[in-house]
């Protein structure tokens, strides 16, 4: 990296180079970058005739005037001692700023001759001059609020000592005739309603108004007496005088924070090497380049790195497991009691752990590799004034957020990741204690429909698809056009048939479905009413809706569509009431019908802003496993294409669930769960994405 003859600051700015030395080499540099074959030789020559650092008249003058100033600041003890000594003020802040002033006005006379040769004087400059500007007048409206402030503690001191029970009495009267005034008012206001002339509405808000008149007045006329007076009187200078010095205090570091972006700072580093060379301990870069709190929390980092995360993935702490080594063998040639799932889950633990660990090297080394590249273009660092503000402004967000992100990596990612290693292992009922990895053999016979959960698997997805597609469509069309009619103005009976609609959606759904599980039985009152409707008396024409595949397909979807339908109605209810009527009113007015009013105001209004919720369920639907194993277990049953673990009614998420739970075949259940888990996100997201409200999202 060449140096180039300007430097830039924090705002872009360019300003050249006051280090003659480096100025030097970068016109040399410069020339040599646009330099042919022959010149470049004669450059570079140049360039190695350049005297060194420690010869250069430059870095000569430099020296000197860094050893004065060392000079003016071992004399500072002695200056300030005399200083404190004449001062006549014994408030500590007054006290410390006046010294400042006095110590940064002898600073700024030194570093005020030396401006051209360095930009670091100039920053002390015009960072000294600030503060010997401003902090005198800072001290001297100090001292006027302590003169204030004695002065109202002095009238405290009076009106404790005087006798105020003629004051207290005058306060009592008036408190009394304000009150009898107020519910004066209040009668007013109450046979005003009585009348008619106002609404129960009115009264009350009135009546709200009338008392906190009332109460304003009563504490106005209370802070007017003497001694709550002075006491308010010295609070609130005692409070001035506190926020009066912070303030202050910020606007001066606010004034210098600006003039370190306007400054720029000269280094003689060509290559970030602080942050290489300190990549595997988080904290050290940070402490060199002199960000000292941002040193700590790394630190911290690096206690967690060499103390939990690396021990742990070594096998020290795990309860049974061998860290990452117990995640490679799952237990084999263990004890008999040691169980290949406590291996995978504190292997898994393991790698999150490191996987935070390598994330902490990664952002402790762009830390400070940004940092250097800055100094290197010209840009000065933070200071603490500077950080802290940043942390406060741009912080706060990951400040919060950072413990429900850890929570998040151990309920949400941990279980996740656990599921899908378990699909790469022959987790079953042979091997419940130990069990080891196979690789593709359980996605193998999912595609091909082989193994114990091949051949059913594709008949599954299908009816899935089918009922999920028919129970969610039929949900939203019955709530979509319920919604539309009751929202009518021609329609009465409005609270009646809302409440209605939404009873499917208060009573809890297992009692609709055990309840409509009952109805549909063969002996059944639906079931027995079907058929003495259609004459089936015979036992072998009788209709057996529960024990058909078709008739509990259909019964199930129509009821899906029915439980469903409630939410729907309640949310395109809701939108409804929201659209303006001024749409409908321009659109009458422009000659358009009540169904081309619906058709391009209320239905594109509705779908825009239901689109994700409906794509919702559908996802919801493709996962509902409540009504299908209450209302008949996935049944009927036909064991010659289902196999005995699977009905005909029978969706994904109740198939893993018998797969897992109840036949222990954990591995290829996990399996499916890939399977449906990745298409479900990849059909949700395409949905999602394609929705108008999706796309016009501001990001």
């Amino acid at each position: 990296m060449k140096y180039g003859t300007t430097v830039l600051d924090d705002i872009g700015n360019v300003h050249p180079r006051k280090n003659l030395r480096l100025r030097e080499r970068g016109a040399l540099e410069e020339k040599l970058q646009q330099a042919d074959k022959t010149q470049a030789a004669a450059i570079r020559a140049e360039l190695r005739a350049l005297p060194k650092k420690a010869d250069h008249p430059y870095e000569k003058d430099l020296r000197a005037v860094r050893k004065q100033e060392q000079k003016l600041l071992q004399g500072t003890k002695e200056r300030r001692q005399k200083f404190l000594s004449e001062i006549e003020d014994r408030d500590p802040k007054i006290r410390s700023w006046l010294l400042q002033a006095a110590e940064s006005e002898e600073r700024y006379r030194f570093y005020e001759k030396h401006l051209d040769l360095s930009y670091d004087f100039e920053l002390e400059y015009k960072k000294n001059f600030d503060i010997a500007d401003q902090l005198p007048a800072a001290a001297a409206a100090r001292r006027g609020l302590l003169a204030e402030l004695d002065e109202a503690e002095a009238d405290l001191q009076k009106a404790q000592s005087e006798d105020n029970s003629a004051a207290a009495a005058e306060f009592k009267e008036f408190r009394a005739r304000r009150l009898a005034q107020r519910d004066a008012e209040k009668a007013k206001l109450k046979q005003m309603r009585s009348d008619g002339i106002i609404s129960a509405k009115a009264l009350q808000n009135e009546q709200k108004m009338s008392d906190l008149a009332a109460d304003e007045d009563i504490k106005s006329r209370k802070r007017s007496l003497p001694l709550p007076f002075a006491q308010d009187r010295v609070r609130n200078i005692r409070h001035k005088l506190k926020t009066e010095a912070i303030k202050k205090e910020k606007l001066l570091n606010a004034d210098i924070s600006d003039l370190r972006r306007r400054i720029p700072i000269e280094s003689s580093k060509r290559i970030p090497w602080i942050s290489w060379l300190t990549i595997l301990l988080p904290g050290l870069g940070q402490l060199i380049i002199g960000q000292r709190l941002k040193s700590v929390l790394f630190f911290l980092g690096s206690l967690y790195i060499y103390l939990i995360a690396i021990p742990y993935a070594l096998g020290y702490g795990n309860y049974r497991g061998d860290g990452i080594a117990g995640l490679l063998s799952l237990a084999a040639g263990g004890a008999r009691l040691d169980r290949s799932i406590i291996f995978m889950i504190e292997g898994v633990i393991a790698v999150i752990l490191l996987v935070l660990a390598l994330l902490l090297y990664y952002f402790s080394f762009r830390d400070v590799h940004r940092n250097e590249k800055k100094e290197i273009k010209g840009i000065r660092l933070n200071n603490w004034f500077e950080t802290r503000s940043s942390v406060k402004r741009d912080g706060f967000p990951f400040i919060v957020s950072a413990p429900a992100a850890l929570v998040t990596i151990f309920i949400v990612i941990l279980p996740i990741a656990v599921t899908m290693l378990i699909s790469f292992t022959n987790y079953d009922p042979t091997h419940q204690s130990k069990f080891a990895w196979q690789g593709l053999v359980n996605f193998k016979q999912i595609v091909t429909g082989q193994g114990i959960a091949g051949g059913p698997f594709w008949l599954i997805t299908g009816w899935t698809v089918i009922w999920t597609l028919l129970a969610t469509s039929l949900a939203i069309f019955i709530g979509f056009t319920l919604a539309l009619l009751v929202n009518q103005d021609r329609i009465r009976g409005k609270r009646f048939f809302r409440t209605t609609y939404l009873l499917p959606w208060a009573v809890p759904a297992f009692i609709t479905i055990m309840f409509f599980s009952i109805l549909f039985s063969p002996q059944g009152p639906l079931t027995i009413a079907l058929n003495n409707l259609l004459g089936h008396t015979s036992p072998s024409d009788m209709l057996n809706i529960k024990y058909t595949s078709w008739g509990t397909r259909i019964v199930l979807i129509l009821l899906q569509g029915w439980l469903g339908s409630s939410y729907i109605f309640l949310l395109c209810t809701g939108i409804l009431q929201g659209i303006s009527q001024d749409l409908y009113e321009a659109a009458e007015i422009d000659g358009a019908t009540g169904f081309q009013q619906t058709r391009h105001i209320t239905i594109p209004l509705l779908l825009y802003q239901t689109a994700p919720l409906m794509i919702g369920q559908y996802t919801f639907n493709f996962n509902n496993f409540s009504i299908i194993y209450l209302f008949n277990g996935g049944g009927p049953f036909e064991p010659s294409k289902y196999g005995n673990m699977a009905g005909t009614t029978d969706i994904l998420i109740s198939y893993i669930y018998k797969l897992t739970i109840q036949n222990q075949y954990q591995g290829i259940g996990s399996a499916i769960t890939v399977v449906v888990s990745i298409f479900i996100m990849f059909v949700t997201w395409i949905g999602f994405s394609r929705t108008k409200s999706f796309k016009e999202e501001k990001l």
